[in-house]
């Protein structure tokens, strides 16, 4: 019980990190990232305990990877077109 203590202790410092941090978007991905591998960690010590089969591990960081990568697509072409990561800088509505 003590990890899943630790886990819920990490989670909070994500959201709390996730909604805190609202002026970079490279901030925002990486507390979205942090925050989907302490999910992991979580499911990851719910199956062990109870013995499950690991391929639902696999499905969810297949999912984690293509979260991460349209993350960076995400970033990269926010960045070519407005110069920079500032979340306030930049209006959607001009896109």
């Amino acid at each position: 019980m003590t990890l899943m203590m630790i886990c819920m202790s990490m989670m909070y410092f994500g959201l709390k990190m996730f909604f805190s941090h609202k002026k970079h978007l490279i901030l925002m991905l990486l507390t979205l990232e942090f925050m989907s591998l302490v999910i992991l960690v979580m499911l990851v010590n719910m199956m062990s305990m109870f013995n499950y089969d690991f391929s639902l591990i696999i499905y969810l960081i297949i999912v984690m990877v293509c979260e991460a990568v349209m993350g960076l697509v995400l970033l990269t072409s926010v960045v070519r077109v407005h110069g920079s990561d500032y979340i306030k800088g930049m209006s959607l509505l001009m896109c």
